[in-house]
């Protein structure tokens, strides 16, 4: 099962919608780059179990 979220950029701010694979899991990580500057984001995903509610948050990658 599948839904969409947004994020904002750890980079640039910019607001970017993303999809998330409800079947893996309730907390997941992995990077994604941003649809506006290209820049790597990790995204921290956490689901609530009762409301299926998702929020995201993020970090910059670090390119070295």
């Amino acid at each position: 099962m599948q839904t969409t979220a947004e994020y904002s950029c750890a980079f640039c701010g910019e607001v970017s919608t993303t999809f998330i694979d409800l079947s893996a899991g309730m907390s997941q990580r992995y990077v994604e780059d941003c649809q506006v500057c290209c820049r790597p984001n990790i995204l921290y995903i956490h689901v609530d179990e009762e409301t299926l509610e998702v929020e995201i948050e993020t970090e910059y990658e670090d390119w070295n």
